[in-house]
């Protein structure tokens, strides 16, 4: 009887515990879908995780002369189950422009250079090799294109990475450059007063 009434408490708890999580779930959702309706996009529409939260009267405002060399590494590459989505690594570079854009900074003076390597690669894929690997076209062109309409950010792909990964230059986006290796492209451009942004872990 006793072993009875233990596991009836302990169902009880667990019930309690998957009620209170579905709830603090649904709480979350909620909040964040408030949260979404309020995001703008300044620059680059690269999905809801690139908006920008408007901020009334700042106090703190970025000098809008200086030129802002924006360096970044991207790494990161969604899992399979969600190739179809834009690289969240992308996203990230697009909300850290779309931040300055918001700050008041004229689009002239951001110069964005993104150098990807790892398996970040694979988002660079032109549209045939996507779908040879994904089975669905490349969500990520459009914004690299984007990017660099509109930035004309530079998209530069490791050799390294991609002999290691058997990315042949064919495989990639036209609009992408190789160096022979992000290190140097790294160093490069961090000593021309580039600002390094590590993009090198899936935040979502």
């Amino acid at each position: 009887m006793k072993k009875i009434l233990f596991s009836l408490f302990l169902l009880s708890v667990l019930f309690s515990a998957t009620a209170q999580d579905n709830a603090r779930k649904k709480a979350r959702a909620a909040k964040m879908d408030v949260l979404e309706s309020k995001m703008i996009y300044p620059l680059i529409n690269a999905g809801k995780w690139s908006g920008v939260f408007p901020v009334k009267n700042p106090t703190e405002i970025p000098d809008q002369s200086m030129e802002y060399k924006l360096l970044f590494e991207l790494l990161i590459n969604n899992p399979d189950s969600i190739s179809k989505d834009i690289n969240h690594g992308i996203t990230e570079i697009c909300r850290i422009i779309n931040l300055h854009v918001a700050s008041g900074i004229p689009v002239k003076n951001i110069m964005p250079v993104i150098v990807v390597h790892g398996p970040a690669l694979f988002s660079l894929y032109n549209n045939d090799n996507y779908k040879k690997k994904y089975k669905i076209d490349n969500p990520n062109i459009s914004v690299i294109n984007e990017l660099i309409a509109k930035t004309g950010a530079k998209v530069i792909a490791c050799g390294q990475a991609m002999a290691f990964l058997d990315v042949k230059p064919e495989d990639m986006i036209p609009e992408v450059k190789i160096s022979i290796t992000a290190i140097t492209v790294l160093s490069n451009y961090g000593l021309k007063g580039y600002k390094l942004y590590s993009i090198n872990e899936d935040r979502q």
